[in-house]
């Protein structure tokens, strides 16, 4: 079964139990808890990942993490069968694909927003705003900020990048200067 097929799989399960225990929002949460220590903690993810250590002391370090982080019953289950089924390295892309269905479920589209400098919240809003029209659906902003840019907003959402930074319009006058 390839990654792609086999995180869907996975996915798509947890959203639906999630679903079921109208958990959405936190197992999306919890998820993405839990990856981001296992990608910021090597040593844990390499050892939840060995196939030469024993599954009962697998188990009982993701029983410790999840206890630790107060995950849910629901999710500490689902880990558990990730762990069991040795499929933990497809964490990040099960998470991912989770956020995808999630959104999909709630009709959210997450737009990546990059700026030459930092915006506030009023700024935020009406580029929100404005996607939202773009598009009739809810949007979920994450921003970055990217000072190569100079100036101005790139905004990618659906897949679609719409680019009106500084540093891209002085290279289409560049380019138009070239041509003659």
């Amino acid at each position: 079964m390839s990654a792609s097929a086999l995180t869907r799989r996975y996915a798509k399960a947890l959203v639906e139990l999630a679903v079921e225990q109208q958990a959405v929002d936190r197992y999306g949460e919890e998820l993405a808890m839990v990856n981001a220590i296992l990608d910021r903690e090597d040593l844990l993810r390499l050892l939840l990942e060995s196939p030469t250590l024993a599954m009962d002391k697998k188990a009982a370090m993701l029983a410790d993490l999840t206890a630790a982080l107060g995950l849910s019953e629901g999710m500490r289950k689902f880990l558990g069968l990730v762990l069991s089924k040795d499929r933990l390295c497809y964490l990040a892309q099960i998470e991912e694909t989770y956020r995808r269905l999630a959104d999909e479920l709630s009709g959210v589209l997450r737009a990546k927003i990059t700026a030459a400098v930092e915006l506030d919240a009023a700024q935020q809003l009406a580029i929100g705003a404005s996607l939202e029209k773009q598009t009739g659906k809810k949007v979920a902003l994450n921003v970055k900020v990217d000072p190569q840019l100079l100036g101005g907003v790139q905004a990618e959402i659906g897949g679609r990048l719409f680019d009106g930074s500084v540093r891209t319009q002085l290279k289409r006058i560049e380019e138009s200067l070239t041509k003659g």
